[in-house]
């Protein structure tokens, strides 16, 4: 009979967390407590798995409002399929509606079993929805997000340096007059754009303007019909935006050019995300492209390396957005 975690933490009286961070030889155990529970596990006949068998992608689902409108996880999957398929192996699907109560249990369920590689897209996660993955048995890498409370590796976003390039782009061109375009559902990579924003104007000597500063859906429909009314109410309006991601930059265009306003002659704008949106629009949106695919396959590479050679720490690694330039910015 294969002895899985579940069986030590019963033999020991530990958590299923403690035991699974004792066998992994992470920090936070005590060397009393682990020498027990490596114990328990050799009298148990416990084995280490030495392999994969397939890898799990969730997909941790709160709202939607931003997921839905995104290419990002879809191209992700992409790139772990193909990944996993050069090291022979399987790739599953899940998607997890966070706001059911039964979600943790789930979760946790899926964690305890080693032979999973899983992949969790935390995008729209916060903090407290981590909670099931603490200690995971399973192999664990969160793509698009991270975790405070636990050590878990993460593939993450360089979402304040690539910003503050999108904004000194701006500003080369002869912009000090620079408006930014926020979600009215914030996810956490949000206030870290914002970050590099306020960092390239405050390096620049360009004071932060809050009339320039609109809070727009993050869903097409939502970002143009706050737009439309901001537009509407003969706001101020500056000479470009920066925009949380595409989404928003198009919405705000598209009420922009309807109201009789030039891109960008009038306004210049940059997005984030480099969404088929974005070479849609006329004209064509400069933004920041997220390598989507190498996300994806990385993360299965990661998932292996803990399996083949693990360590008692882990690593946050973090994504560089290539800039691609199109013809929504003038030069003043």
């Amino acid at each position: 009979m294969k002895v899985g975690v579940r069986d030590i933490s019963r033999r020991t009286g530990f958590s299923p967390a403690t035991v699974s961070n004792a066998l992994n030889h992470k920090r936070g155990v005590s060397k009393k407590t682990a020498e027990a529970i490596i114990k328990a596990a050799q009298e148990l006949g416990y084995q280490r798995p030495n392999k994969l068998e397939k890898i799990v992608f969730i997909v941790a689902r709160k709202s939607g409002r931003v997921l839905d409108e995104s290419d990002f996880h879809p191209i992700v999957i992409n790139g772990v399929e193909r990944e996993a398929r050069c090291h022979g192996l399987s790739t599953n699907y899940v998607t997890v509606d966070l706001l059911d109560p039964e979600s943790g249990p789930l979760l946790h369920e899926m964690c305890q079993d080693p032979t999973n590689g899983i992949v969790l897209l935390g995008t729209e996660m916060e903090e407290g929805d981590y909670a099931p993955f603490y200690g995971s048995a399973a192999p664990l890498v969160i793509v698009d997000g991270w975790c405070i409370r636990d050590f878990i590796e993460s593939i993450v976003i360089s979402n304040e340096s690539s910003a503050y390039r999108a904004v000194r782009y701006l500003i080369d061109r002869g912009h000090t007059r620079i408006g930014y375009l926020r979600g009215d559902l914030q996810i956490r990579n949000f206030p870290l754009r914002k970050r590099g924003y306020l960092l390239a104007l405050r390096e620049a000597g360009l004071e932060f303007d809050r009339r320039y500063e609109v809070t727009v859906g993050t869903t097409i429909s939502t970002a143009y019909e706050a737009s439309r009314k901001w537009v509407a109410a003969n706001h101020e309006l500056p000479t470009a935006f920066f925009a949380e991601n595409d989404v928003m930059a198009c919405g705000m265009m598209r009420a922009l050019l309807e109201a009789g306003y030039r891109v960008p002659q009038d306004v210049s704008f940059v997005g984030f995300d480099d969404l088929p949106l974005a070479t849609a629009m006329l004209p064509a949106l400069t933004t920041l492209h997220v390598p989507k695919h190498d996300i994806g396959e990385i993360a299965v590479r990661k998932l292996i390396e803990q399996v083949r050679d693990p360590h008692d720490y882990v690593c946050t690694t973090h994504i560089s957005a290539r800039f691609v330039e199109r013809d929504s910015v003038a030069q003043i």
